[in-house]
């Protein structure tokens, strides 16, 4: 799912989504919002990160597409699909679930051997989907692989999303390389996917910059050049990555980190801005840009000659945190214990919630898979859906996908692309385990010491 505000106008979003106005929406009740109530006695901090770990595992679990395997773009938890897009495979959520269900399998919410099963069945699925120069569309039918256009002319490669797919894949690739025969043929498999995805192909002919979309029937015509700061960094780190169809470094320091402009010397709330947040001097984005890329990439210690990105990523949690309590709008429930603004579903259909465009609206994602950055106040966020506002918020996958007090506003319905990083961030933040995954890959060091990264993780 794109969350990039320039790239897609939100009207256009809107459409896309398939959201809908307020009367259409279901506000949750009981019998609609979940399958059983929260429990009466209260968790320790660590049963409440493994329940809603868990529970939003089930989301590309049980939850998954049954012929794919593969992640549903929305579940709705009413039954209403305004699109009738139930079945509706998406890209970008799929690599997120990938590396959710690495996690189901240490964790023990499966077997080693029904994930690897299932992994298998995704794997076998996208290795025959319609693929564009290698990147695969960002909507797949899930009962046949043919491409579902998100838009008339995005009917073809979608590079970002194809990034946030590969870095799940590279992540289970390094978690089964050891393993047994099948596992091992298995990475083998999702070796040979990654390197057919033609990274330099989308260069539009060479330019130093990478182009977020391709289509066979209208080329280049969406016209998306990729440039910082947004969701997309490990897209960049990817090209420079690849073995076989990679880019040189001056593709990422003068298309993404443009030149240097990049960088910033904003302040909010008293904190350092680091970068600027898609060309927007002094403001920051929707939360999702600190989870997106870093659900393999490690920014504990990662630095270039633009950021230091655990910098960057504690201070973009903390500044919507000092936002959200600050409240300038006045906005019912905001608060310690409600803060995060994302993109996503709200009264008057999808909105890329943040500072800038805030709507009175929590997206639970924002504040839960910043767990790492902000331990302290994502578990008060935690605590506070779960035990207070219980099953307005609470389901079946886990907490739904936005709310608003101020409106008097619940809705039982799921993006997997907000469900995603909630299991993988919370992950990284108890054990680091995506991060080392991810990280361990020879490719990837390449990529990041081409780039002139540093890193403790860096050999």
């Amino acid at each position: 799912m794109k969350r990039t505000l320039l790239a897609i106008p939100l009207l256009a979003a809107q459409l896309f989504y398939g959201c809908q106005s307020a009367s259409e929406t279901t506000t949750a009740t009981a019998e609609t919002a979940a399958t059983d109530s929260t429990a009466t006695a209260e968790l320790s901090d660590e049963e409440l990160l493994t329940l809603v770990q868990e529970r939003t595992f089930q989301y590309f679990w049980d939850g998954a597409e049954p012929t794919s395997g593969l992640a549903r773009e929305r579940i709705h938890m009413d039954g209403v699909y305004p699109q009738n897009d139930q079945n509706v495979v998406t890209t970008g959520a799929t690599g997120f679930g990938l590396m959710a269900i690495v996690v189901g399998m240490e964790r023990g919410f499966i077997t080693r051997e029904e994930g690897v099963q299932h992994l298998q069945k995704m794997v076998n699925f996208l290795e025959k989907a319609d693929r564009f120069h290698g990147a695969w569309p960002h909507w797949i039918q899930g009962e046949t692989g043919r491409v579902k256009p998100f838009g008339k002319k995005d009917n073809g490669g979608d590079l970002v999303e194809t990034a946030f797919l590969v870095q799940g894949l590279l992540t289970v690739r390094q978690y089964l390389q050891d393993g047994n025969e099948q596992e091992k043929a298995l990475a083998t498999q999702i070796d040979k996917l990654w390197k057919e995805v033609d990274w330099n192909w989308y260069r539009k002919g060479g330019q130093n910059v990478l182009y977020w979309h391709w289509s066979p029937e209208y080329n280049w015509e969406m016209n998306f050049p990729v440039s910082g700061y947004n969701e997309c960094l490990v897209m960049y780190v990817l090209a420079a990555s690849s073995p076989t169809h990679g880019v040189p470094a001056e593709v990422y320091h003068e298309g993404w980190a443009q030149n240097g402009d990049i960088k910033s010397d904003a302040k909010a709330y008293g904190r350092e801005v680091v970068l600027n947040h898609n060309g927007h001097k002094g403001s920051v984005g929707p939360m999702f840009w600190a989870h997106y890329s870093y659900l393999g990439l490690d920014p504990r210690g990662l630095t270039d000659k633009y950021a230091d990105y655990w910098k960057l990523n504690q201070n973009h949690t903390m500044i919507q945190h000092d936002y959200c309590v600050d409240n300038p709008k006045g906005y019912k429930g905001y608060g310690e214990d409600a803060w995060g603004l994302t993109s996503s579903y709200s009264m008057n259909g999808y909105a890329g919630h943040s500072p800038e465009n805030d709507l009175g609206v929590i997206s639970p994602t924002a504040a839960l898979s910043s767990y790492p950055y902000a331990k302290e106040e994502s578990l008060k966020v935690m605590r506070h859906l779960y035990e207070d506002l219980g099953d307005k918020v609470w389901g079946k996958y886990g907490f739904y996908d936005a709310y608003s007090e101020e409106h008097n506003w619940y809705t039982p319905r799921y993006l997997g692309i907000d469900q995603g990083p909630i299991p993988v961030m919370i992950e990284n933040g108890r054990t680091g385990l995506l991060w080392d995954l991810f990280m361990s890959a020879p490719e990837v060091q390449t990529g990041l010491k081409k780039l002139g990264f540093q890193s403790p993780q860096l050999k």
